[in-house]
């Protein structure tokens, strides 16, 4: 599937305030694209849209009439939207001390939920004109199972299945579908863990070029940094026994 360009349309970003999806909003702009970003935080949205070139749309992924409205406006103030980084998403740190019934709803309220409610219009609009490209953040936490981390982890790993269900779907309607795996990246949410070592990180200004050289180069999956997500990969294909010990002296020895 050929990669959208910035002469093609608008690239679209969620959860754009800060982190990744604000690093990438800069990135994009200076590759050339026109940005719709769009976040809760509208002060901060509105700074971002200080740098040139970059339109905020302030929003709550949770509506689904609140953003069928927002991609609305977008196009019919922007232009098309050609790209779209589904981005915005949450870790709520209470899923650390336990089973939390509550965390697990309300993180999958925003990082699936949400995302599925910026999909729909998305496809939409793509599919009627036959042209576009969307990835879905997810997370390279997504395709193992962790302790503390299931909320997040398991809200990721239904997006890389939902990535991958959408390009088998859509590929044929000229629409790129693709799947971004972090590993850690410098940012408020990473910030919350006091506790916890997180190898390979890396700031958000570099998982934006890594990014956005994903979103050029095209292909299915976006995954950084390469070492960290090899090694999550080959833990992945091991018999269950081997993988589970091997993963529990790894996060014993992330604790030390």
């Amino acid at each position: 599937m050929d990669r959208v360009r910035p002469r093609d349309g608008v690239a679209f970003i969620t959860g754009a305030s800060s982190g990744i999806g604000r690093a990438t909003a800069l990135e994009l702009a200076r590759r050339g694209y026109r940005l719709a970003v769009s976040a809760r935080r509208a002060a901060a949205l509105q700074e971002l849209a200080a740098n040139g070139n970059i339109f905020a749309y302030p929003g709550d992924i949770t509506h689904r009439a609140e953003i069928d409205a927002l991609i609305a406006a977008i196009e019919a103030d922007l232009g098309p939207i050609a790209l779209a980084f589904l981005n915005a998403g949450v870790f709520l740190p209470a899923e650390r001390k336990g089973f939390d019934p509550a965390a697990i709803a309300a993180t999958y309220a925003v990082n699936v939920e949400g995302t599925v409610n910026c999909l729909e219009p998305l496809l939409a609009v793509m599919t009627r004109r036959g042209r576009g490209q969307i990835a879905l953040n997810a997370s390279l936490a997504g395709i193992n199972g962790l302790p503390g981390s299931l909320a997040y982890g398991s809200s990721k790993a239904a997006l890389i299945y939902m990535a991958e269900a959408l390009k088998l779907e859509y590929e044929g309607r000229g629409i790129a579908i693709q799947v971004v795996c972090p590993g850690f990246v410098r940012t408020p949410m990473t910030d919350q863990e006091k506790d916890f070592k997180m190898p390979f990180i890396m700031e958000p200004d570099d998982a934006a070029r890594r990014i956005c050289d994903g979103f050029e180069r095209g292909g299915f999956e976006i995954s950084f940094p390469f070492r960290l997500a090899a090694l999550t990969k080959f833990v992945r294909l091991l018999p269950y026994p081997l993988r589970f010990r091997l993963l529990g002296w790894s996060l014993e020895r992330a604790k030390r």
